[in-house]
Formats: structure tokens, C-alpha cells, sequence
């Protein structure tokens, strides 16, 4: 009967062989799930940050819409977003429009994150990011011949569909 002293000894190998790859394996998965969580809470700050861009442009229109000149004495300057964006607070700073023809400046601020409480004039509350936009809106031009809230409809209905 012929032996072979060795055999033990390939087979102590081929363990260490398959522990070394299960350790690599481990580590590969450990890097693979550590990446894949890096990379959801980035598209989730991207989301939020494109949520708040959104706010910030919806409330500069809605500006833009009704006029700088006495848009604070009608309209809220800051408080909650409406639904589903009640986690998001907006500001609205006016600045400018002083003599004729000067430009407001008009900054939206959209504040956001875990907790969320209302804007104040010193800033966000708890751990809140924010994201400001400014922009130059001109004033109205009211006078003896121009109406203060003109009618835009059009003089002649629109006759949708008509070729």
C-alpha cells in the first residue's frame, strides 16, 4: 500500500484557502453595503435639495405674480410650505425698489430637515438646512394710466383646437 505523507498537508492548504476567501468576501460585502447606504442618502439629499429649489422658485414666481412693491403687507413672508412639502419652511426678504426705477431684491429662503420648526428672522431652528435663491424684480409701473392689478384675460377668446 503506497501512502502519501503530503495529503494531510494539502488539505490543511485548501482550508486556509477557503477562509481567506470567505474573509475577502466578508470585507468585499462589508465595502459593497457601506457604498450602496452612501449612495441612497445622497440621492435622498439630492431630492431634498431639488424639492427646496423647487419651493424657493414657486414662492419668487408667486412674487414675480403679484409685485414686489406691497407684497409683504398682503402676503405671509415666511411660514410652512403647503401640502405634501410641510417640511419645508420658506423666508422672503425684500430688499431695494426704493426711488423709481430701482429693482427689489428679493431673497427666498427654504429651510428644511430633522426637526423642522418655523423660520424666524435669526434663522432656522434644530438641525435645519436651508437653500437661498435672490433675484432683481422691477417694481410696477402704477399711474394715472396704468391700472394697478390689470385684467389679463384676453380681449377675444382663445379658440383652442381651432386650426
Amino acid at each position: 500500500m503506497v501512502t502519501f505523507p503530503d495529503r494531510p498537508l494539502r488539505r490543511g492548504f485548501a482550508l486556509i484557502d477557503v477562509v481567506v476567501a470567505g474573509i475577502i468576501l466578508a470585507v468585499a460585502l462589508g465595502a459593497l453595503v457601506s457604498l450602496s447606504g452612501r449612495a441612497v442618502r445622497s440621492a435622498q439629499q439630492s431630492e431634498e435639495l431639488a424639492t427646496a429649489a423647487m419651493l424657493a422658485d414657486e414662492q419668487l414666481q408667486l412674487v414675480l405674480s403679484r409685485g414686489a412693491d406691497d407684497y409683504a403687507k398682503q402676503f405671509p413672508v415666511e411660514g410652512a410650505c403647503d401640502e405634501p412639502f410641510a417640511a419645508y419652511t420658506y423666508r422672503l426678504e425684500f430688499s431695494g425698489g426704493a426711488s423709481a426705477g430701482e429693482p427689489y431684491t428679493v431673497r427666498a429662503t427654504i429651510f428644511w430637515g430633522a426637526p423642522v420648526k418655523l423660520a424666524t428672522s435669526s434663522g432656522p431652528g434644530g438641525d435645519a438646512r436651508s437653500l437661498s435663491i435672490e433675484t432683481l424684480i422691477a417694481p410696477r409701473q402704477i399711474g394715472a394710466d396704468v391700472e394697478a392689478y390689470p385684467s389679463r384675460r384676453p380681449e377675444q377668446p382663445l379658440l383652442r383646437g381651432a386650426q
